[in-house]
């Protein structure tokens, strides 16, 4: 049985270059890059230095803060550069990938006699904990406490997203098997949303409580799930985790491996032919975007992740850890003379003013990075809650984030929301203001101040 949830207030952005739902196996990578920022809030320790050999699985770092949570290799191969910032920052942590994988083994999983700290130790010891996140806060879960209830959303609504559906089809039992896992870990429910009109590999497991929701985007996102169905108080913690990644956790109990391995979406008016790839996480997107996708010289911009919440990375740059889409559109970098002052028939829009997308729902889009304007002081629209489902009050919270105000952002909500939530109500703010920029750090100082 299922509890309905319809999401009313959203916006459905459709573009053009959605992925065609077949399968490549991808260039194989001669280079995988682990970057520490994918980890916020992380301080690496290094464990592999440069020159160092380690197996697919094998420690390359751990957790400053919290020494039992390890990041691994997801290919065997040599640390041939350890790239460094200001102050010695470790920025990436470049490997050479062997020809042959070799895999660390960390023991098939009785998970029919398991306890839950066996099973949390289990995670730690085998690198698999990062793929656990927290909220409040949006950070890799401390292992220390323990959450009230688990959400996995099986239903990504972001433009252009990987579906889900499609990806996760054959992972039945590495599905079941992770899921069994995380009940162990919290005395509450396993919470799955799933696309109502989907058929989802995720809907036929046991020990869930499933959700099949329906609306516009953010119907997918994991914290309109926490927020409909049991929102997050002072002193409570809730973890999430991407439905791809139960896929690595669940096959590391099943065969004691620790298999990165992703199916990645590459999207995009840019892309020739839009379809899904097979690599591991941190694979040069090379490999992919150049492998009958668009020429070395078009004038693109690369996204790892979707257009609302991705960050752009150059051609020779690399897959980040929680992604599994990559997005190339055209780079807006002209300038458009008077385009304020004409009608527009090519732009998505929420407003009826100059703008006519509202004529044709169902109309795709070719759209650039071009933010057809510059930063200005808030304008007060009221247009934020248009597309913002969430019980709060969006332009609120923003405002108590700017000016610091920890005891307004705390009556306000901000324990259970993540920059993600707030992807639609920067796209459509006049005043072009950073958004998700403003929910992390206004999360970083609750983080600093409150733990």
């Amino acid at each position: 049985m299922s509890n309905d949830i319809r999401i009313k207030k959203g916006l459905d952005i459709k573009l053009k270059g959605e992925a065609e739902k077949t399968v490549e196996q991808a260039v194989i990578s001669n280079y995988c890059t682990i970057r520490p920022e994918d980890f916020h809030g992380v301080t690496p320790k290094l464990v592999a230095k440069e020159g160092t050999a380690v197996k697919a699985g094998g420690a390359l770092f751990y957790d400053k803060s919290h020494e039992a949570v390890k990041f691994l290799s997801p290919v065997s191969g040599k640390v041939v550069e350890v790239i460094r910032g200001p102050k010695r920052r470790i920025d990436a942590i470049k490997i050479e990938a062997d020809k042959t994988q070799d895999y660390e083994d960390f023991g098939k999983f009785n998970l029919d006699s398991a306890t839950a700290e066996s099973i949390k130790s289990h995670l730690l010891a085998s690198g698999c904990w990062p793929f656990i996140k927290q909220r409040p806060y949006d950070v890799i879960a401390n292992p220390d406490k323990s959450p009230k209830a688990i959400f996995i959303s099986g239903y990504a609504s972001a433009p252009l997203a990987a579906d889900l559906d499609f990806t996760l089809k054959g992972k039945e039992a590495e599905l079941q098997a992770a899921v069994t896992a995380l009940g162990k870990l919290t005395e509450g429910k396993v919470h799955v949303s799933v696309a109502k009109k989907g058929n989802s590999p995720l809907a036929g497991l046991t020990g869930i409580t499933l959700h099949k929701v329906s609306g516009p985007h953010p119907s997918g996102n994991v914290g309109t799930l926490i927020n409909k169905i049991d929102p997050i108080n002072k002193g409570e913690i809730v973890w999430t985790v991407n439905a791809q990644d139960l896929v690595i956790i669940g096959e590391l109990l099943l065969t004691g491996k620790f298999n990165a391995d992703r199916i990645v979406a590459l999207v995009g008016s840019s892309i020739e032919k839009p379809r899904y790839f097979k690599t591991k996480i941190g694979s040069e997107v090379a490999t992919m975007v150049y492998d009958k996708g668009i020429s070395k010289d078009a004038h693109v911009r690369i996204i790892s992740g979707n257009v609302l919440t991705g960050k752009e990375i150059k051609p020779d740059g690399s897959l980040d850890y929680y992604s599994n889409v990559i997005t190339v559109i055209p780079e807006g970098d002209d300038y458009e003379f008077f385009g304020w002052n004409k009608p527009v028939f090519d732009k998505v829009s929420t407003s009826r003013a100059l703008t006519f997308s509202w004529l044709t729902p169902n109309k795709k889009y070719d759209l650039n990075t071009n933010t057809n304007g510059e930063h200005r002081a808030f304008v007060v629209t009221g247009s934020y809650e248009e597309v913002f489902p969430l019980d709060m009050y969006p332009m609120q919270i923003l405002k108590a984030c700017m000016y610091q105000d920890l005891d307004e952002m705390e009556a306000l909500g901000m324990y259970e929301v993540a920059p993600e939530d707030f992807a639609l109500t920067e796209f459509i703010c006049v005043s072009k203001q950073p958004h998700q920029k403003i929910i992390r750090q206004g999360l970083d100082l609750m983080l600093k101040e409150i733990g």
